[in-house]
């Protein structure tokens, strides 16, 4: 398991109308890695509205159709959950995911 793969999670919520939903991990290695139980990841929807939280993916990374990952939207997930192995954001994706979370967490001066 590592930063930045895709996996398609069943039921991942109780809100979540989908039977199952797409998640990128965006939790830091070292805690992939760790005896935690959970990881912070970002889910994936078709809408994409060009937000600066918002990183655009699709059939490169795994996925039918053109989607986003919302980063406005993390979550802690179980590894246990995360199973159904779907594909990986490139060095250049990752670089964008970055960039959104640090736009979602507001972690620039301003």
């Amino acid at each position: 398991m590592r930063r930045g793969e895709l996996y398609r999670v069943a039921r991942p919520s109780s809100r979540d109308p989908r039977k199952s939903r797409v998640f990128v991990i965006a939790s830091r290695q070292v805690l992939i890695d760790s005896r935690f139980s959970t990881v912070i990841c970002a889910p994936v929807y078709a809408a994409y509205e060009g937000l600066s939280t918002q990183v655009p993916v699709g059939v490169d990374e795994g996925l039918k159709h053109d989607s986003a990952i919302h980063c406005d939207e993390l979550v802690s997930l179980h590894k246990s959950a995360l199973t159904h192995y779907v594909g990986h954001l490139s060095p250049h994706k990752l670089d964008q995911l970055n960039t959104a979370l640090i736009a979602a967490l507001q972690l620039h001066d301003e």
